[in-house]
């Protein structure tokens, strides 16, 4: 196997000494780490339901593989939200802003949309009128993108560099535990109103999609708990000068700047970066498009899917970003990113296996297990590593860029998912999917040379 990178720390503004283990464990307690475990929660319930917990309903309504691939690209909004971060970063909102600040109003309002698209979609049965569903479901995402930017950028203004990767467990366990919610949990409530799994019923999936909708309080609660951070900014316009050329400058200050600062920090290893960031997750993105249609079509019923997801998935979930959050702080982000990548990329071809086998619900606990395990130790690093390049000057703008280029070659190529099991079958789709994380070792072992080279320079 390919040797773990070099021993010099990767991240990516200074280095440092390695903590003890009392000293790294010591930061949860710290009251922006449990804040973040909220707001975390707030950010991981809509991705499943406009995703996978989206693709076992519809597969469950009838609707064919290829469609459900192709229906998953409304996930691309996250891709793009690169495009309004700008917004989201300078322009204040009427009303919420003057009471919230810049970054709590932009969570609230975008809190209360995600909560409507889901509500939207609770009330349309995707068997009828399937394109209303995906306009909600469009709105969901769109909603839930917006957070993101604003989630973001206040969890990098809320502690020093030193204290992110902390965050970011924290955050990647509140993510991770609103995935289980939003995909078991959903699972586990429409299984329970369900009158018979052979049939097809829209009311269970209103009544999941419903809960779904109110849990969204969790985040909204949080929000209007959480302090605003004390980050200085610029004005939206400045004060000199024709409307013309004010709004000219706000422009470059907000689009240009950003993009700008990122690549004369890092000059042409900006390209390298982006590669990297645009592959890491690329095998669990287009694995998770067919997870649940593959469960469905190898027999689990919704209440043993969500049954195994509540049990393995939460224990596994809270002990990968527990882990890769004391890796991080312990070894150093990019070692621990080379890791979570050979787990991410070996648990898929566990689902391989299992397509071979059938129903055997004991394999589905290990590789589900597995597969929650290294997801958490390999989110945990790559937000943290994602955070350190950030400038704190624009860290809503950059965050977003890093987030929608890690985010949109996955999703298109997700798309077609569907298209591949109609094809070739599961099990060649699974093992293509382990594939695609190989590249992703080499880009950490370089971006790892580089960075070990910019730190010892003089």
């Amino acid at each position: 196997m390919t040797a773990p990178p070099a021993s010099t720390d990767a991240e990516p503004r200074r280095a440092r000494a390695p903590q003890s283990w009392l000293k790294s464990l010591a930061v949860y307690r710290e009251p922006p780490v449990v804040r973040m475990l909220f707001l975390g929660f707030s950010a991981g319930l809509p991705l499943l339901l406009v995703f996978g917990t989206l693709s076992f309903w519809l597969r469950e309504a009838g609707i064919d593989r290829t469609t459900i691939g192709f229906i998953s690209w409304v996930a691309l909004a996250y891709a793009f939200k690169w495009a309004w971060a700008p917004l989201v970063d300078r322009l204040p909102l009427p009303w919420l802003t003057a009471r919230l600040g810049r970054r709590r109003s932009w969570l609230i309002a975008s809190q209360l949309a995600i909560a409507a698209g889901l509500t939207g979609m609770a009330l349309t049965d995707p068997a009828l009128h399937l394109r209303l569903l995906v306009s909600f479901a469009l709105l969901t995402a769109l909603a839930s993108a917006t957070q993101d930017i604003a989630l973001d950028a206040y969890r990098i203004e809320s502690a020093a560099t030193e204290k992110q990767a902390a965050l970011a467990a924290a955050y990647q366990t509140g993510y991770r535990l609103a995935m289980i919610w939003a995909g078991a949990g959903a699972l586990a409530i429409a299984a329970r109103f369900d009158p018979n799994e052979a049939e097809y019923h829209f009311a269970p999936w209103t009544i999941a999609y419903l809960a779904m909708a109110a849990t969204m309080a969790v985040g909204v609660a949080a929000t209007l708990l959480a302090p605003e951070p004390a980050v200085t900014v610029a004005p939206l316009l400045p004060r000199e000068g024709s409307a013309l050329q004010r709004l000219a400058t706000w422009l470059h200050g907000a689009a240009i700047s950003p993009f700008a600062d990122f690549l004369r920090r890092y000059r042409w290893q900006a390209v390298l970066l982006l590669l990297l960031i645009a592959s890491y997750r690329m095998s669990d993105v287009v694995m998770g498009v067919m997870a649940n249609p593959f469960y469905r079509d190898m027999g689990f019923t919704k209440d043993e899917v969500a049954a195994v997801s509540k049990v393995y998935g939460v224990v596994m979930t809270l002990a990968g970003a527990f882990v890769g959050g004391v890796l991080s702080l312990r070894i150093g982000v990019l070692r621990t990113l080379f890791a979570g990548a050979v787990l991410s990329a070996a648990t898929n071809l566990l689902f391989a296996w299992l397509a071979t086998r059938g129903h055997d619900l004991a394999f589905l606990v290990f590789a589900i297990s597995a597969d929650n395990l290294s997801a958490g130790i390999a989110s945990s690093a790559f937000v943290a590593y994602l955070s350190g390049l950030t400038s704190v000057a624009y860290s809503a703008t950059q965050y977003a860029l890093f987030s929608s280029v890690m985010l949109l070659a996955p999703k298109y190529i997700a798309g077609w998912s569907g298209w591949a099991v109609d094809n070739f079958g599961y099990v060649s789709f699974f093992i293509g999917t382990a594939l695609l994380g190989l590249p992703v070792l080499l880009l950490v072992l370089l971006v790892s040379r580089q960075t070990a080279k910019a730190a010892a320079a003089p």
